[in-house]
């Protein structure tokens, strides 16, 4: 995301700018879930690609374990972000639930509530209890200052299929890269390693550009972390094949 220029904020926090910017509907952001399933996809299909070269197994057999993982951990990866997202959202209708029961049970014990909490923030005095008047008057307004305010809950316009799907496919994609070059059946089986480690390292490297690009970070930087992050998985599952290699004595 690039950032804007000191005349671009400007005219961006003029009064017109601003309210048409706060009325306008704001659109969930699936970046999170494509930037997660890419590098878990890359990693642990990579990694399990290393686990079996390091154990000296074929390039089928190393294909056939890295597109069982890619599929099967895809799959229940998409489900577990479905499952999380849907038990936030869960979570905070039965906030709303409480506490529409609450104002209703002890309206003045929840004025009390909006008091205290603005209170805390530095109101005090009349323009505290005028805070408090105007938040009661409105009853959905009133709930959601407190899902806000004293749970901590944001409204939460996340759907979780689409994060579940977003999650699947980039995972799916990402994953299925290292996997190619063992395709390559005239290649030996070290050349279809070190390219299927190149292409991972690309794919790493190319997801933290991404993250830089979207959150104003610095491009090599966050380039190299994803790479490193991604390469010291895959080294340790290399290791762990070629060690227990060694310990059963696999020819």
């Amino acid at each position: 995301m690039k950032k804007p220029s000191i005349e671009e904020l400007y005219r961006e926090h003029q009064p017109e700018a601003i309210e048409k910017r706060l009325n306008a509907t704001s659109k969930p952001q699936n970046i999170s879930d494509a930037v997660l399933g890419g590098i878990d996809g890359c990693i642990t299909t990579f990694a399990v690609v290393a686990g079996a070269v390091g154990a000296g197994f074929s390039a089928s057999v190393a294909l056939i374990l890295g597109f069982a993982n890619l599929l099967a951990d895809g799959f229940s990866m998409a489900v577990s972000n479905y499952e999380a997202i849907k038990a936030q959202r869960e979570f905070r209708e039965e906030a709303r639930r409480t506490e529409e029961e609450h104002i209703d049970m002890v309206p003045d014990g929840e004025l009390e509530e909006i008091r205290q909490l603005f209170h805390k923030k530095g109101f005090s005095g009349d323009i505290l209890e005028a805070i408090v008047a105007t938040i009661s008057q409105d009853r959905q307004l009133w709930i959601e200052t407190m899902l806000t305010e004293e749970h901590g809950l944001q409204k939460m316009d996340i759907s979780p299929g689409k994060s579940a799907a977003v999650t699947f496919c980039t995972f799916l994609m990402a994953g299925a890269v290292p996997l190619l070059p063992f395709f390559a059946t005239r290649l030996d089986m070290q050349w279809q390693f070190i390219l299927s480690a190149g292409l991972a390292g690309a794919v790493f490297f190319s997801i933290g550009m991404l993250k830089s690009l979207v959150f104003a970070k610095p491009i090599l930087l966050s380039g190299l972390s994803t790479l490193l992050t991604g390469g010291a998985a895959a080294a340790l599952a290399y290791l762990t094949g070629y060690l227990l290699r060694q310990a059963f004595g696999i020819g």
